[in-house]
């Protein structure tokens, strides 16, 4: 009898060390339907397996040695940061891992994603016509392929250059330029200036200007004051003098307010982008990695037709003033005049 009771407290010590070396890490892709996979990490089963195919040559161990992570684990706490945010540590309590390893895995798994998936592109011109009719549809403003703004995405203090990253609204952050279409798809982002500089300022060096300028789309896109008014960037009038003006602004704002909700969405399909899960918990150049995979699965859910989230309400503050004159003010401004007289 004392010997199987001695047998029995072995087996119950070696229980308890499993326990804690090994943690419990409940397959959730068998045991949760689509719609909870979708609340909780934005995707259904079959896509987040796709995305598992996609990115496992990147970040697969070459050996199971040393009980490595699964391709799928490391997509799972992948998904669950870019949609709730939040602290690592509970991240890893969530999936049986500990927070060294999440930080590991969120960092590989997010280039991963960034060179596995190139879903955000300018359309060509053949694609330009159907633009602007979904444009169209919404306010009868015609030629119209493009919505273009900036979006602030809070960071935590960087050790480098802390000032350049404060942004007008008091916080750390990177400001992202985005052009969206009507279906609130991202069609051009850049991703990588700090909070402090302008919206004007990231458009003057961007490549899509450029473009613009060497007349390789006959095209309209749509900003609001923050932008100088061009002959390929209409904005706002700012002073209207007639009921023509007026109508001009009232089309005007609702056909730009797709970008506005586009940032919307994308916000709340991901968390860790808005500024009520805190901040982005990383070093400026990771964050650039983490919001650019976030634009790029926001477009997969949009061709996946997923359903939306509750949209996050945005408040973007006051517009600031147009850029200074330039060469290119009374060109944009004679090409707005001739539309609203002939227009509207």
């Amino acid at each position: 009898m004392a010997t199987l009771l001695r047998i029995k407290e072995i087996l119950n010590r070696r229980n308890i060390r499993r326990e804690r070396i090994f943690r419990d890490r409940t397959e959730v892709l068998d045991t949760l339907t689509d719609t909870e996979l979708i609340a909780r990490y934005r995707f259904p089963r079959h896509t987040i397996l796709q995305l598992v195919d996609r990115v496992s040559a990147e970040i697969s161990r070459p050996t199971q040695r040393s009980c490595a992570l699964p391709v799928h684990v490391q997509v799972l706490v992948t998904l669950r940061y870019f949609s709730k945010g939040g602290f690592l540590s509970e991240l890893g309590d969530i999936h049986g891992i500990a927070k060294s390893s999440v930080c590991r895995v969120l960092e590989k798994t997010t280039d991963a994603i960034v060179k596995s998936y190139d879903l955000i592109r300018f359309r060509t011109p053949d694609k330009h016509a159907k633009l602007a009719e979904d444009f169209f549809h919404i306010c009868g403003f015609p030629k119209v392929v493009g919505c273009i703004d900036c979006t602030l995405i809070p960071i935590q203090r960087p050790a480098l250059d802390e000032a350049v990253y404060m942004c007008r609204k008091g916080f750390h952050a990177i400001n992202v330029q985005a052009v969206c279409d009507a279906q609130l798809r991202f069609t051009n982002i850049i991703v990588q200036w700090p909070g402090s500089t302008h919206d004007s300022h990231i458009f003057n060096n961007c490549n899509l200007k450029r473009h613009l300028e060497e007349g390789k789309y006959d095209i309209w896109l749509l900003g609001d004051s923050g932008y100088a008014c061009r002959p390929y960037l209409l904005t706002p009038v700012n002073n209207p003098a007639n009921e023509k003006e007026e109508k001009y602004n009232r089309c005007h704002i609702g056909t730009r307010n797709s970008v506005e909700r586009a940032f919307g969405l994308c916000k709340s399909r991901f968390r860790c982008l808005h500024k009520t899960t805190g901040c982005l918990l990383f070093s400026p150049q990771k964050s650039i990695k983490i919001i650019t995979a976030c634009f790029q699965l926001h477009n997969l859910a949009i061709l996946l037709r997923l359903p939306e989230p509750d949209v996050l309400c945005e408040n973007p503050g006051p517009e600031v003033d147009s850029s200074p004159a330039d060469n290119h003010n009374m060109d944009g401004c004679r090409v707005r005049g001739n539309l609203i007289n002939s227009r509207f």
